[in-house]
C-alpha cells in the first residue's frame, strides 16, 4: 500500500512538472519584429517551443490576463500560468517562476525600452527600465535594469 501511494505521488509530481514545461505562447501586435527577437531569446534560454500569435485583439487578451493598461507593451506571453508583458528579461522571468510570489499574476516592462531583451541595438547604450510585478496585491517594482 505504501509503495502504491509513493508511486502515485511520484507520477503526480512528474505530471505536474511536465505540464509546467509546456509550450510558451506569445500574443503580439501583428508584424512586430522586436517580439520575434524577444521570443527567440526566450526559446533559447528556456529550451522550449515558443508559439507567436499575431493578435489583432491583443488589448482584449491583455485585459483578460489582468495586464494593467499603464504597463502595456507590444506582446503578452504566458509561461507556466504567469503573464509576461513586453520585453521582460529572462532572468526576471525565471526568478518569478521559481519564487511564485503570492499575489503576483505577472511581470511587465512598459513600452519598448532600448537595450531590453529584443530591443538591443549594437553600439547604442540601453535605457534604464523597471520590471513591474502586478496582480491582486497591486503593482510594485520587481527589478530595475540599467542606469
Amino acid at each position: 500500500m505504501k509503495l502504491k501511494l509513493a508511486l502515485s505521488l511520484i507520477l503526480a509530481s512528474a505530471s505536474a512538472a511536465s505540464a509546467a514545461a509546456g509550450p510558451i505562447v506569445v500574443h503580439r501586435d501583428p508584424g512586430c519584429g522586436c517580439c520575434a527577437q524577444w521570443a527567440a531569446q526566450v526559446r533559447k534560454q528556456f529550451g522550449r517551443e515558443v508559439t507567436i500569435i499575431d493578435d489583432r485583439q491583443r488589448s482584449s487578451f491583455q485585459r483578460t490576463q489582468g495586464v494593467p493598461g499603464n504597463v502595456s507593451s507590444c506582446h503578452t506571453a504566458i509561461v507556466d500560468g504567469i503573464v509576461f508583458e513586453g520585453h521582460v528579461p529572462i532572468a526576471d522571468m525565471k526568478r518569478v517562476l521559481a519564487q511564485k510570489p503570492r499575489g503576483v499574476r505577472g511581470l511587465a516592462v512598459a513600452g519598448m525600452p532600448m537595450g531590453s531583451p529584443g530591443m538591443e541595438v549594437p553600439g547604442q547604450r540601453g535605457q534604464a527600465f523597471d520590471v513591474i510585478a502586478f496582480g491582486s496585491t497591486g503593482q510594485r517594482v520587481f527589478a530595475h535594469h540599467g542606469g
